[in-house]
């Protein structure tokens, strides 16, 4: 199972058959060749903000690759795109030939008029993965105990989302065997230090791990 960083909130999941993409925020972000490149299978959108669609109705289009995102976030941006999607909710899972993908609440703004923010959490090659979106900290998080998340994605930017502080109580409500940090250093007011942020949770016993733009890692 390899998981792939492409800057801000975009990864790229490859379990051998399947290529799954999250908020491909690529040409914005100064990768407009990876955004030309990148070949997923399906595309997951946390949220209707700019930094999350991104290039995804450009790659949909290219690839036919279907978009997953909630109901509200399809009839609002990607159905009025003529892009093919599977619209779930919160609480619900999509069961595709990857695994599946159960939408998990993340508390956020959402960039479309009533639509929710969410996370997604994975089952894929065989590991879970915890891809939390745009969220605040929240008490919701002790949940993904349970869950015996593999790798837990977490925003640590501050200012939009919960800051490296809060990223740190968020690990020991999930209790992941690996975090990454994302969501950082992307704009001036997101401006953080992921390797600090890693030393702290190892401090705390939760392995972590920054990864660059383009870096791959097989968990």
């Amino acid at each position: 199972m390899e998981l792939q960083f492409l800057g801000h909130a975009c990864f790229l999941l490859d379990d051998g058959a399947c290529k799954v993409l999250t908020d491909p925020f690529l040409s914005g972000a100064g990768h407009p060749d990876w955004a030309e490149q990148v070949q997923p299978d399906f595309i997951f959108v946390t949220h209707g903000h700019g930094d999350h669609v991104g290039d995804a109705v450009d790659i949909a289009r290219r690839t036919g690759a279907q978009v997953c995102c909630t109901a509200d976030l399809s009839d609002g941006v990607f159905g009025p795109a003529g892009v093919r999607c599977i619209a779930g909710n919160l609480g619900g899972a999509v069961r595709l030939p990857f695994g599946s993908a159960k939408y998990f609440q993340a508390l956020h703004g959402s960039g479309v008029a009533g639509c929710p923010a969410c996370g997604f959490l994975f089952e894929m090659g065989g590991k879970t993965i915890y891809h939390a979106g745009d969220t605040a900290l929240m008490t919701d998080m002790a949940l993904l105990a349970d869950e015996h998340v593999d790798a837990a994605l977490l925003p640590i930017g501050d200012f939009y989302t919960m800051g490296p502080a809060d990223a740190l109580r968020a690990v020991k409500l999930i209790r992941p065997r690996l975090t990454i940090p994302m969501h950082y250093n992307t704009f001036p007011a997101i401006a953080q230090d992921p390797a600090a942020f890693a030393a702290a949770c190892q401090a705390e016993g939760y392995e972590a791990k920054v990864l660059r733009p383009g870096e791959k890692i097989t968990l």
